[in-house]
């Protein structure tokens, strides 16, 4: 089999909230952050924060202690679980930072399932703050993308790189955000996007999907998410090895280990149609 690749983003994708949010509002900084929001980048102001909590007698352990309450729908551990035995190549490309999501896939016992973590550098540094930077120093170079990416991140161009590095394998890609329309874009006929319903990428590529050359396949929960990411898993394999039930279902024999729902299958959105008005 040559090989699926499965791009997840993190926040309000592989958790249900903002993981930023989240940790701002557990440790009541909820005011300074609003007073400090827009008068500066976004990273600048987390790591301003950052800097502000630990004055303050804020631990990192503190931080990691918020960051293992972040809400996660019950049904996408175990989906990313059988991704990763299924033998997909998991990777997340995410606006948080390397702190954060660390810490949350740890705790979730899912951090050995991913090969790459594409995100803002996050770090403790010698005085025991956590540091927070953008991944593209875009006070140097701009990234030069004309979509709408933030300045420190273009995933568009993360994706780029991943789709010259391993050509010959499946894409399925997972998003919510604004940041994850520029690498729905760039993915190919054949490669499949899952952006989540109801979410500013939804509302993107609804407003015309025949400007992706992916399939589209919405989703609205983690149960939409493991529901339509194995069925797209199984499809692949069987479009690699051929119908071939038995190799099939021995790729998907640990679902009573992990707990997976069974595969059911879907189908993709036709383009023509406009997602959401």
């Amino acid at each position: 089999m040559e090989g699926i690749m499965v791009v997840f983003d993190f926040d309000k994708t592989i958790i249900e909230c903002d993981s930023d949010n989240w940790v701002v509002d557990e440790l009541g900084f909820t005011e300074r952050y609003n007073q400090l929001l827009n008068t500066m980048p976004w990273n600048s102001m987390m790591d301003t924060l950052m800097k502000e909590m630990h004055s303050q007698g804020i631990t990192t352990d503190d931080i990691a202690r918020v960051l293992k309450t972040v809400p996660i729908h019950p049904r996408v551990i175990p989906a990313i679980k059988a991704a990763h035995a299924a033998g997909c190549d998991l990777r997340i490309v995410s606006d948080a930072n390397t702190f954060f999501i660390e810490t949350v896939l740890d705790h979730l016992g899912l951090k050995n399932c991913f090969t790459e973590i594409n995100t803002n550098p996050g770090y403790i540094d010698e005085e025991g703050r956590l540091r927070i930077l953008p991944i593209h120093d875009f006070t140097k170079t701009p990234h030069g993308c004309n979509n709408p990416c933030p300045p420190n991140m273009c995933k568009g161009l993360v994706i780029k790189r991943l789709l010259s590095e391993h050509n010959a394998k499946k894409f399925i890609y997972l998003g919510d955000g604004i940041g994850d329309y520029c690498p729905s874009l760039r993915l190919r006929e054949g490669d499949h996007v899952m952006p989540r319903k109801n979410y500013p990428v939804y509302d993107m590529i609804s407003s015309n999907p025949m400007l992706i050359s992916a399939k589209i396949h919405e989703w609205a929960d983690g149960e939409d998410l493991e529901r339509i990411l194995l069925s797209l898993i199984q499809d692949i394999i069987i479009s690699y090895n051929g119908d071939d039930d038995n190799n099939v279902s021995q790729l998907f024999e640990f679902d009573c280990k992990l707990g997976v729902l069974p595969v059911i299958s879907h189908k993709a959105l036709p383009k023509a149609v406009c997602l959401r008005f």
